[in-house]
């Protein structure tokens, strides 16, 4: 009976990982961008693409970022000049915080909510 229980109690943890492991990242979703348009981040190859779906900069891809969990790094552009910055995001509940930095001192930051 023991032997039985341990079995059981394994297998729920191993279908509980699996199911874990299929969820989507935290950064995965429809965000609110700062301008108030939004933002579908996705999955891309090993990444997660960033493209503008509303607003005047419909269709743009915006940002590309390599992470998991709550952080992320990459490239963020900025879509009203077109200069790309390395960036990082980290997400916080429904918010999206991302910082873009040129020559790593001269930095910016805003909140994105999630949709």
């Amino acid at each position: 009976m023991m032997k039985f229980a341990a079995i059981a109690a394994a297998a729920m943890f191993l279908g509980g990982v699996s199911a874990a492991s299929a969820a989507p990242a935290p950064i995965v979703g429809n965000w609110t961008t700062a301008s108030g348009e939004t933002a579908k981040i996705a999955a891309c190859g090993g990444a997660y693409c960033t493209t503008i779906v509303t607003g005047k900069h419909k269709g743009k891809r915006i940002g590309q970022m390599s992470g998991s969990g709550a952080n992320y790094s990459g490239e963020i552009t900025d879509p009203n000049n077109g200069k790309t910055y390395e960036g990082t995001a980290k997400v916080s509940g429904n918010s999206l915080r991302l910082t873009g930095c040129a020559l790593k001192i001269f930095c910016r930051s805003q909140t994105w909510t999630r949709k």
